[in-house]
């Protein structure tokens, strides 16, 4: 092998270790943000934290969400990161309060959120899984993947104000094919290496699954029991 080709097999193989190691530190800061999103959750339901609503709620929570984007992206390369991380994902906990109580009202509440848990599971591991195996691009995907995020947006507030049933499921549909096309687009990015922080690509992976398993609960809501 001259030194040439030896020198190019090197840097290949190092470019993909650096790659192997972001998306593994993905998935542990990824596994580990699920810790406090579920004491978050726990705190709130246990005792019945109020949560804003409205127009004004979700203004509120909006301005405090990027708040954190802003702290975690300017810190994502030391451990102040890290910990606004785990901060926002306890937050985003609290935030799922009322969705929680509301399921938790019905007799099979339990088992509805069981079963948003593992519907969210299954497509992670399947949108991961055919990132990191598909020679297909999936990166011309982002800025409609983007347009459609913002066009939900918009459609929830306007549903904050229209308050139709029909709207809103077709918006927890929406979120949910939208969010699972995010984890192909992000995850092909580490594996691309278009993400080298695992930082933000941690928090861009937890946003989807959040969304995700959000969407799906309170479309299995629909279904709840009161027997």
């Amino acid at each position: 092998m001259t030194p040439i080709m030896q020198n190019s097999y090197d840097l290949a193989s190092n470019t993909q270790a650096v790659r192997n190691r972001v998306l593994r530190n993905t998935y542990w800061l990824l596994a580990l943000s699920m810790i406090p999103t579920v004491l978050g959750a726990f705190v709130g339901v246990s005792f019945q934290l109020p949560m804003p609503s409205g127009f004004m709620g979700f203004a509120l929570f909006l301005a405090i969400a990027f708040g954190f984007f802003w702290g975690i992206e300017k810190n994502k390369n030391t451990g102040v990161g890290v910990a606004l991380l785990l901060g926002f994902t306890f937050f985003m906990g609290l935030m799922m309060t009322p969705l929680l109580t509301r399921t938790l009202g019905y007799s099979n509440g339990a088992s509805l959120i069981m079963t948003a848990f593992g519907g969210t599971a299954t497509i992670l591991a399947v949108m991961a899984s055919i990132a990191t195996t598909s020679k297909r691009d999936f990166s011309a995907m982002g800025k409609w993947l983007t347009a459609g995020v913002v066009v939900v947006l918009l459609a929830m507030v306007a549903n904050i104000f229209l308050q139709m049933p029909a709207l809103a499921i077709a918006l927890s549909v929406m979120v949910i094919g939208i969010f699972s096309a995010f984890i192909l687009y992000d995850v092909q990015r580490i594996v691309n290496g278009g993400e080298t922080n695992y930082v933000t690509a941690t928090l861009s992976i937890y946003l989807n699954i959040y969304n995700i398993f959000t969407s799906l609960l309170s479309l299995l809501g629909l279904g709840g029991s009161n027997d």
